[in-house]
């Protein structure tokens, strides 16, 4: 089953995003597709699906990889609830509980995401708020 929980094969959901064989239609497809990427380690995936303006994407690129990894290793994906979902022509917020365990402690948050449409391609922009649950 695809970790991003859509309870859909990995290859009939977010696998087509990861191999950029398809893009994300919308920025809740995207959203979901990084949570699955998050929980499988796909780094170049969370880089690549990031908008430039984030401040994550202002780092040192090699730096941010390692981040990226070293979360998604101690990181275990347990859950993930859509709360809200709205988007415009170009613009799109998500509302999300990512139930996340880190060293066997409670590391889950809830997310207001923020998402802008760039040339056809949906990108993470960054989180408008942020509290633990």
């Amino acid at each position: 089953m695809c970790p991003c929980k859509s309870n859909k094969p990995y290859s009939n959901c977010c696998e087509p995003y990861h191999t950029f064989a398809k893009l994300p239609e919308n920025a809740l497809v995207l959203m979901r597709s990084r949570f699955s990427a998050y929980a499988l380690s796909l780094v170049d995936y969370i880089i690549q699906t990031t908008h430039p303006d984030n401040e994550q994407a202002k780092k040192n690129i090699a730096l941010w990889k390692k981040e990226i990894e070293a979360f998604s290793k101690t990181t275990s994906f347990d859950d993930l609830k859509i709360i809200a979902f709205k988007e415009y022509k170009t613009e799109a917020t998500v509302i999300f509980n990512a139930y996340l365990r880190q060293d066997n402690q409670n590391g889950s948050f809830q997310e207001t995401s923020f998402f802008e449409k760039v040339k056809d391609h949906w990108l993470y922009k960054k989180a408008l708020t942020l509290k633990r649950i």
